[in-house]
């Protein structure tokens, strides 16, 4: 069970840099503010360390004695030795490029910073990234969180689907559900092949959903995306571009994860304000599309709620 964050301690900065006089000044900067900072000195005694001291945040040194900061963002990520919401930050010795920023990204960092740093970005980065990060640590003590996916379980779902329910009914806006599940291969297969699975689609969506849209994990092998502002056209849309997404990437060459074939149900409403359903039935709606697109006879993957016809 995940421990429950200490709300009275202060937030952990993890500071992976090769200079003494960097970690000595960015403790300057940020232990006036209220944050507890631990430093290293390079990438392997970061990985020894980062477990033990459950940091709220890092920084990381583009360049360090013993490796490459991305390289060592990678492996926190990897390796699970922080929890998917941990933000890193890499810093690199000149202004950051369009490539920096990128590759920054794509090596699991939140953001790329210059050297030297500027404390009042650095403040404001830090200000923006940490509540989330401990928002997502009580979440997870709360039971929010599916354990495996890092997304909402049927709990967190549903909590925050009413929340969308109630934006979208005070400001009038269309309100979507799409459900996406792998054929019933998957759920056969061994746990190490479901889990590598289930994990590569968790990943997808969370890289390529929408920050306001609820994504979650139901039952054994679903995936519940639901949004304000889709209406029951652009769902279809929505459904489309999320499986594509998924089928796009590969498995890892260590993963022996079969080919993906994928089922989804789909169900959207213009107002939500108007409409005489709430959150939980419109997720019951796109439960019920996906198993027709489950059971269709003819093939089709995609099913809306409402619809006669099959989606091939």
């Amino acid at each position: 069970m995940p421990a429950k964050p200490a709300a009275s301690r202060p937030a952990v900065i993890f500071i992976a840099t090769k200079q003494e006089w960097i970690g000595r000044s960015l403790e300057s900067i940020l232990a006036p503010l209220g944050y507890a900072v631990v430093t290293t000195y390079t990438a392997r005694d970061a990985l020894e360390r980062a477990r033990r001291i459950r940091p709220d945040a890092i920084i990381v040194d583009a360049f360090l004695p013993d490796g490459d900061g991305r390289d060592l963002c990678r492996q926190l990520r990897a390796r699970e030795l922080i929890t998917p919401s941990t933000p890193i930050v890499l810093t690199v010795p000149q202004s950051p490029t369009r490539r920096d920023r990128l590759a920054a990204l794509q090596a699991g960092a939140w953001d790329c910073l210059g050297q030297p740093l500027d404390a009042e970005e650095l403040a404001a980065v830090l200000a923006a990234f940490v509540p989330a990060k401990l928002d997502a640590d009580e979440a997870r003590f709360e039971g929010l969180v599916d354990d495996m996916t890092g997304l909402y379980n049927v709990q967190g779902l549903t909590r925050r689907a009413q929340e969308l329910g109630a934006l979208a009914s005070r400001r009038r806006l269309p309100l979507a559900c799409v459900l996406l599940a792998p054929d019933s291969g998957v759920e056969a297969a061994s746990p190490d092949v479901l889990a590598a699975v289930l994990r590569r689609i968790a990943h997808v969506l969370k890289a390529v959903g929408r920050a306001c849209d609820a994504i979650g994990r139901v039952g054994p092998t679903g995936f519940a995306v639901m949004g304000a502002g889709t209406d029951a056209v652009q769902v279809r849309k929505l459904a489309e571009r999320l499986a594509s997404a998924i089928l796009a990437v590969p498995p890892a060459a260590s993963e022996p994860a079969p080919s993906l074939q994928l089922h989804a149900g789909c169900v959207g409403v213009a107002d939500f304000h108007a409409a005489s359903i709430d959150p939980v039935e419109l997720l019951l709606r796109a439960t019920a599309a996906l198993q027709k697109a489950r059971s269709d006879p003819q093939g089709g993957w995609l099913r809306g709620f409402d619809e006669g016809a099959a989606e091939n």
